[in-house]
């Protein structure tokens, strides 16, 4: 092998550079800091080779009189020079992977590419012994007519450049640029790629990225802009909209209150007034359900006040109706009452109303009587572990006390008014007869109590813990799971064995430790 070595060093040579494209291809992208490794330790292997053989990169081949060796000895000259950048932008690439992340790949590829550039040039000069300047002149021509005929290329390029120097959005931001909306996916030499919300693709020239209106939703990171317009009638008062509007703010829970939302008069016109409700939320993936929720709480807390949205159509729900009338009308629960069931309904109807923080109706509170939101906010709240936490909100149209009336029985929520409410209260011996008659209505309001039942249930379960292991399992997490369970810890020798005992605690059973862990 020593032999081979010495007296064939040439062939030694090009192995190395054979191994290294194929252990380059081999190794995965996860062993990118092996990959980096190994590819320097081959070009050192690579060098010392060619220049203990008395070849200089710096100096055209020696064995000008042996031309198939002189050629042989011209290329491995070329191929340390090409091999020597590739070495560097790789090491570059690593580095600046670990400070710019994938932001920084186009300035990558273009120290890259200046770095291969002065590498051949280097190459011509040094091992080809061509004159420099002319070869420097020619490429300067042939550079302004590939510039010229490229120029919205180039043009995208230098763009894009710009776009990750001042980076005014990164990868997986949520940006808008001339209106296309979406999610960043790529950005490259030619154009910025996102993701819409209907899932389709888009791809925005980086020469147009840089001169258009730019907006980033995802910055700053922990809040989201969202806001829903709303056409209304130029002859409802605004003293009243806004205030239903800013009742349907207060019903959706999702929005923040810091910054606080607010309701604002965008523009007005002798065919209808404009009103906007603005607000913040802390994830992009809420903005859609937030939009809707926020229109449908506006339509119920508009339709509370006797004020419409602004349509052509004629509404559905006679003016002439008295508010308990319309409710009944509008209820999914008794809509399906006849005409004069719904009259004989909304005459036992009581209005009944309530100021801000006051309780409704407490929870484990058995109710003789279902409550029907006429207007305002009900705030409901839940119990877990002791504490109490608000679990939703509800609005117009919604009923409160079902299972008392069904069941006798109650729920494990407190419902209480965020904002004045008004609601029409109906008495369980009223309403009890009915319901034995109507099993439509019977069956709807058994629907609703379920789903709450099931709701409350699952908000209320207690999350599993996590438990730190200390001591001879320093370092290990152990998750405690509801029921007894037998399973082995990969983090620990296979002779542990943790055993969840009935009352919840872990008990180690091993030759050296009895007992509960702490």
């Amino acid at each position: 092998m020593l032999s081979l070595l010495t007296d064939h060093p040439l062939l030694i040579a090009l192995a190395l550079i054979l191994i290294d494209l194929g252990l380059w291809r081999l190794i995965s992208t996860n062993g990118s800091n092996w990959k980096l490794v190994v590819r320097l330790v081959i070009f050192s292997l690579f060098s010392v080779l060619l220049f203990n053989e008395g070849l200089n990169p710096m100096e055209p081949a020696p064995w000008a009189d042996n031309v198939a060796l002189h050629l042989a000895a011209t290329g491995l000259q070329i191929g340390w020079w090409l091999f020597g950048a590739r070495t560097l932008t790789v090491l570059i690439g690593a580095v600046m992977m670990q400070r710019v992340g994938h932001t920084g790949r186009l300035l990558q590829d273009l120290l890259g590419a200046v770095i291969f550039l002065i590498a051949i040039i280097a190459a011509m000069a040094y091992v080809l012994d061509l004159p420099v300047k002319g070869v420097l002149a020619t490429s300067g021509a042939v550079a302004i007519i590939v510039g010229l005929a490229l120029q919205s290329t180039l043009s995208d390029v230098f763009s894009g450049i710009v776009l990750n120097t001042t980076k005014p959005y990164q990868i997986d931001d949520w940006i808008s640029i001339d209106g296309t909306e979406g999610r960043v996916t790529d950005i490259d030499w030619r154009a910025t790629r996102m993701q819409t919300a209907q899932g389709s693709m888009a791809v925005i020239p980086n020469s147009l990225a840089a001169k258009a209106k730019i907006i980033n939703f995802s910055r700053p990171s922990d809040i989201f802009g969202v806001s829903i317009s709303l056409q209304l009638s130029p002859h409802a008062r605004p003293h009243t909209v806004i205030e239903a509007l800013e009742r349907a703010m207060q019903g959706c829970r999702f929005l923040l209150n810091k910054p606080a939302p607010c309701v604002a008069l965008k523009s007005s016109s002798s065919s209808g007034v404009e009103y906007e409700i603005s607000g913040f939320v802390v994830s992009m993936d809420q903005k859609r359900m937030v939009r809707n929720q926020l229109f449908d709480l506006a339509y119920r807390h508009l339709q509370a006040s006797g004020i419409s949205l602004l349509s052509s159509v004629e509404s559905n729900v006679p003016a002439s109706l008295s508010r308990p009338r319309a409710l009944l009308e509008s209820s999914s629960i008794f809509s399906t009452l006849r005409q004069e069931e719904k009259e004989t309904f909304s005459q036992n109807m009581t209005l009944q109303t309530f100021r801000a923080g006051e309780m409704i109706l407490a929870g484990g509170e058995v109710s003789d009587h279902l409550f029907i939101i006429e207007s305002g906010v009900v705030s409901v709240a839940l119990s877990r572990a002791g504490i109490k936490f608000e679990a939703g909100r509800m609005g117009p149209g919604e009923v409160i006390g079902e299972a008392g009336i069904l069941s006798d029985e109650s729920v494990p929520a407190d419902f209480s008014a965020k904002t004045f409410c008004a609601l029409y209260r109906i008495e369980k011996e009223y309403l009890k007869p009915c319901l034995d008659a109507r099993h439509d209505i019977s069956e709807a309001m058994k629907a609703l109590l379920d789903y709450r039942l099931h709701t409350a249930q699952a908000l209320t379960r207690e999350v599993p813990t996590v438990v730190e292991k200390k001591d001879f399992c320093s370092g290990c997490v152990v998750a405690v799971i509801e029921g007894p369970v037998v399973y082995w810890l990969p983090q620990l020798p296979r002779n542990w064995l943790f055993v969840q005992a009935r009352c919840g605690i872990k008990v180690c059973s091993t030759p050296t430790c009895d007992g509960a862990l702490p």
